[in-house]
């Protein structure tokens, strides 16, 4: 009978080793990649992610448009308010105008009518 050798460092190493790429051939062969739907799931999976990207730049596209609408709804508001402000100001001034054109006759009339009574008290007078 052969006597029992005790194993080398280099022997445990080659065990080892072996032990190590049995298991990696073990996995390997679990591996989902050798499965026969892997890739069909992975295009599925590939054509979903495309198709929310595609969706997603959509939504972007449509909040910028809305944006531009808005922002161009914002500019003709500020145009309208600022015709309405400075037609509004022409018929303040005008208005005012008016105002001292009336004032001016009026004071003229007043004058008018002073000069009156006055020429008539002298006229009376002599």
């Amino acid at each position: 009978m052969k006597e029992f050798r005790e194993p080398s460092l280099a022997d445990r190493r080659e065990m080892a080793a072996k032990a190590r790429q049995a298991i990696l051939e073990k996995a390997r062969a679990k591996s989902a990649a050798n499965d026969a739907g892997f890739a069909e799931r992975t295009a599925a999976r590939r054509a979903v992610g495309e198709a929310r990207d595609q969706r997603a730049a959509e939504r972007k596209a449509a909040k910028l448009a809305a944006a531009e609408r808005e922002e161009a709804t914002r500019k003709a508001q500020e145009v309208e308010r600022a015709v309405a402000a400075k037609a509004a100001k022409e018929a303040a001034a005008a208005a005012a105008v008016e105002s001292a054109a009336r004032a001016a006759a009026a004071e003229v009339a007043r004058k008018a009518a002073r000069d009156a009574r006055y020429a008539a008290r002298k006229a009376r007078q002599k």
